[in-house]
């Protein structure tokens, strides 16, 4: 599959999605969230792939949405355009958060912004230990628009979320692992190799399961808890349904490694 703007390549069981617009800091344009799209549309599809990883070419991880293209546009057709655009940006953003497979932030580099956001919808982030991140929203007099105000006070708390909101500041990863944002700072020169280490944890589990296993959590997180366990015991009785749990089961017994088939 060939791009302009992003590099889409399958590795054993795991996809990855490389933003390659170094000299723009990997910012996304038009052309690149659709060429994302359509990256993650082969990823849903290929049931060979179990996990996605995104991550940026050069010095950069993303530096959030790029809006210089608006201004080659007539005045009176800029307003309309950027809400498009935005709307578009974020539409991606809750895709990958509600992408049926797990996805990976491999965090090459600075994330700001829409960057930051990024990192937010996927499941797992590890970051190259030069890695700095943060929102930059206000440096700039601006708000965030890819749903930062609601994800990161979730993901690190409020206290630690509007220090990065109020300052503008970029933070190393070091602060950002402790407070839970990230997973793993891999070794100088490793973060490709820690993400694939990554996908070979999860290239023998059940599909089926890892995607039920992210909606019990996800949808956990906005219902009341009493609400959550009921959903949860729900969802178990249905999966006991499920070939991949018998043959779990029946791997277990007879010693053997499953062969799950995702359903």
């Amino acid at each position: 599959m060939n791009f302009e703007d992003v590099a889409y390549e399958k590795k054993g069981a795991g996809a990855w999605i490389r933003l390659r617009r170094p000299e723009g800091l990997n910012a996304l344009t038009p052309r690149l969230v659709e060429e994302f799209e359509k990256a993650l549309d082969d990823a849903q599809a290929d049931a060979t792939i179990k996990a996605v990883a995104v991550t940026g070419t050069g010095r950069a991880f993303c530096a959030g949405a790029d809006l210089k293209f608006l201004g080659e546009l007539p005045k009176a057709d800029r307003e309309a355009a950027t809400a498009a655009f935005l709307r578009r940006v974020l539409d991606l953003l809750v895709r990958i958060e509600r992408f049926p497979k797990p996805t990976i932030a491999a965090v090459n580099g600075l994330a700001t912004g829409g960057g930051l956001e990024l990192i937010l919808c996927c499941d797992l982030a590890i970051a190259d230990p030069n890695a700095r991140l943060g929102d930059g929203h206000a440096n700039f007099g601006l708000l965030p628009g890819g749903g930062a105000s609601v994800r990161l006070p979730r993901k690190i708390g409020p206290t630690r979320a509007k220090y990065l909101f109020f300052t503008g500041e970029l933070l190393p990863a070091e602060p950002l692992l402790a407070a839970g944002l990230l997973n793993e700072i891999a070794p100088p020169g490793e973060l490709d190799d820690a993400v694939e280490r990554l996908f070979a944890k999860l290239a023998n589990k059940s599909p089926l399961g890892l995607r039920r296993m992210k909606e019990l959590v996800d949808d956990g997180l906005e219902q009341p808890r009493d609400v959550a366990l009921r959903a949860e015991l729900t969802l178990g009785g249905l999966h006991a349904l499920s070939f991949d749990m018998q043959e779990g089961l029946a791997a277990f017994n007879a010693k053997r490694p499953p062969q799950f088939r995702g359903c």
